[in-house]
């Protein structure tokens, strides 16, 4: 087990507009910080849209018909939910919260709209860390949305003008913003701020405390060789 990092409930929210690459750079950090001894839990959020090609239920999404969500939404089962192109998104609490008190890590990949609910939490704010990821340019945004080829012109178009509100909303809101230019920069860089969270956090400074008080209690009892 790591000496610097323990499990301990932090959450983990990655925002940005779609497009910008949040999926990919989750999941090759994931797969990064485990060998240090962190272990992200991704949360799967229920979605209104229809699966696409290759997608799973369960896996990328929860599908649920629009009653069935807002059912969930008036029993207050969302941590947070959003209209975002003309589909409902929302993360289960009990998923979440349940785990967090556990001791379990969870990751997020919400809009901005959740990101800001969770914000206004005062209890999951002093617990959790937001990062934004930025496209280089509005261009190559443009053509990631045509490369995936799952949208018209007029929904790139629409998903662009959100971007650009997204992009003008979150950059002062984010604790990180990073620019996923290089994918590879982008993920050493949400990997640095995943890690520098981790050693923040109160489970960290307590074990840190604890090992200083030991490290007296050694000295005073001769157990460290002096040196002559």
């Amino acid at each position: 087990m790591s000496s610097n990092f323990h499990p301990d409930g932090t959450l983990f929210i990655v925002s940005g507009p779609s497009g910008a690459g949040k999926t990919t750079l989750i999941n090759r950090v994931r797969k990064q910080v485990e060998p240090l001894g962190i272990s992200l839990y991704f949360s799967v959020s229920h979605t209104t849209r229809e699966p696409r090609a290759g997608e799973e239920h369960g896996k990328h999404y929860y599908y649920v018909s629009p009653a069935e969500f807002e059912e969930m939404a008036t029993r207050g089962e969302f941590l947070e939910c959003a209209y975002v192109h003309r589909h409902r998104y929302g993360t289960s609490r009990q998923e979440v919260i349940e785990r967090l008190n556990r001791g379990i890590d969870v990751i997020l990949d919400i809009d901005y709209q959740g990101a800001r609910q969770i914000a206004e939490d005062p209890e999951l704010n002093s617990r959790s860390l937001n990062v934004f990821i930025f496209p280089p340019t509005l261009e190559a945004l443009e053509q990631r949305l045509r490369d995936r080829g799952l949208n018209t012109d007029d929904e790139i178009e629409t998903r662009l003008r959100k971007a650009i509100d997204e992009i003008d909303a979150g950059k002062e809101f984010y604790k990180y913003i990073i620019i996923n230019d290089d994918l590879d920069e982008a993920t050493e860089c949400l990997k640095a701020a995943i890690i520098a969270k981790k050693l923040q956090t109160k489970t960290a400074l307590e074990a840190i405390a604890s090992m200083a008080q030991r490290f007296k209690e050694e000295h005073r009892n001769g157990r460290i060789a002096r040196r002559r």
